[in-house]
């Protein structure tokens, strides 16, 4: 990835207004920003500034699910039918939202949404004694799903990236054990990525993945589509779908203490058992010699749905604020007038911060005004802002600013080095 751009090069430009069919506040952003470019509902197109955010994102959950033991492969996205039956999830009555199509030489073919039943029927081939286990095999592989509700920009899609990883244990003490730890990687993605202090482990229902309760990964946002009931004690939430009172009590819920809230499903683990495994007919041999069957779980998160997400929760009413970690730049260097002596300081800055290796997208555009450099500024929200002006130079240098804050202050080339090696 490329540490630096011109943004005159930049083949995007800003817009001062959203479609009018888009009503969700990162569609806005990132559609007037130029990250993102909308085909139709529910399917958009990353570019290039949306595209290194989203790399950034997959790049820290490919970073914590190697931590846990993950092993990354790379599925096929064209689905054999007759796997799928195993299960009864080929049925549109069971899993509705399938895209399928018809082969030219006969026989239909799926569009994969999720990957249990390949996966493990896949394995097969490959696990045969207690040796073999546990396995945790991960992917991060676009999914199609035929999303009838379509919305909230790039948060609820029919197209998009998704990191899905599958594991396999001898038992239900391994198994809760990855778990658990997968758990914890979970809210360190989250807290890496920006919205940590806002997301909330959530007891939630399993769909057409699995009969029991399963545990979502929820963060409050006003533009959240489920109502969460969180205990601030203990950390944890109840999503309103399995709120009752045998949840409550088996899971140590007092209902006097939870608030209610809006939210945004950011990520979800699942229990499988044996469900998949049963249907695909994989098993083990024991130390014995014995068949055992093998305990699945499934852990899944949307790349796109956790971009929008972030934008969604720390943006304000000017535009985007990306967290450090998954800005498209850490600086946004703005070239202010037509001064050719300011042009050539901003020059010299702006290779100054390439050769350190510090990520900065530079504003070097003579025909837009301040007041527009500076609205595109806070629109597309990178962390810092370095300003090169008539007046910055007689004040001593740069005005570096944070995003988040109102006033800035004037630092030489030397000092803005300095301030950036850390992060650089």
């Amino acid at each position: 990835m490329i540490n630096s751009m011109k943004q005159s090069q930049l083949f995007t430009k800003t817009k001062k207004e959203a479609p009018a069919d888009e009503v969700s506040k990162n569609a806005e952003f990132l559609l007037r920003g130029g990250f993102i470019h909308k085909e139709m509902a529910g399917v958009y197109d990353y570019l290039p500034l949306g595209l290194r955010v989203l790399k950034k994102i997959e790049n820290i959950i490919r970073e914590e699910m190697n931590a846990i033991g993950g092993q990354e492969i790379l599925m096929t996205t064209l689905q054999n039918p007759e796997t799928w039956k195993k299960s009864n999830r080929w049925d549109d009555s069971v899993v509705d939202n399938w895209f399928k199509s018809k082969l030219v030489s006969g026989g239909d073919v799926g569009i994969a949404n999720t990957h249990e039943e390949p996966i493990t029927d896949m394995l097969r081939h490959f696990i045969s004694s207690y040796k073999d286990l546990p396995l945790y095999l991960y992917q991060i592989q676009t999914k199609f799903r035929n999303e009838l509700r379509a919305k909230s920009g790039i948060m609820r899609v029919k197209e998009f990236a998704m990191k899905d990883l599958y594991s396999f244990s001898k038992n239900e003490e391994e198994f809760k054990k990855f778990y658990e730890q997968c758990a914890n990687a979970y809210m360190k993605i989250f807290t890496r990525v920006g919205i940590g202090h806002r997301t909330y482990r959530t007891l939630a229902a399993g769909g057409s993945f699995t009969s029991g309760l399963t545990d979502e990964f929820q963060t409050i946002s006003s533009a959240g589509e489920d109502i969460i009931y969180i205990d601030e004690e203990k950390n944890l939430a109840i999503n309103k779908d399995v709120y009752n009172d045998e949840n409550l009590e088996k899971n140590g819920f007092n209902k006097e203490k939870l608030k209610e809230e809006k939210a945004i499903e950011v990520g979800n683990i699942l229990p499988l058992g044996t469900k998949y495994g049963d249907a695909m007919g994989l098993s083990y041999l024991d130390e014995k010699g014995a068949g055992q069957k093998i305990i699945m779980g499934s852990y899944g998160i949307g790349l796109g749905r956790l971009m929008g997400a972030v934008v969604e929760t720390l943006a304000d009413d000017k535009g985007i604020i990306w967290p450090l970690s998954i800005a498209p730049f850490h600086v946004h260097l703005l070239l202010l007038g037509e001064d050719e002596g300011v042009a050539k300081e901003a020059s010299l800055v702006y290779e100054a911060l390439s050769r350190a290796g510090v990520e900065v997208l530079f504003d070097d555009r003579l025909e837009v005004s301040a007041g527009e450099k500076f609205a595109d500024a806070d629109l597309l929200g990178m962390p810092l802002r370095a300003v090169v002006s008539a007046r910055s130079i007689k004040d001593g240098g740069i005005e570096i600013k944070k995003r988040t804050e109102e006033k800035g202050e004037i630092v030489s080339t030397e000092e803005l080095l300095t301030l950036l090696k850390p992060s650089a």
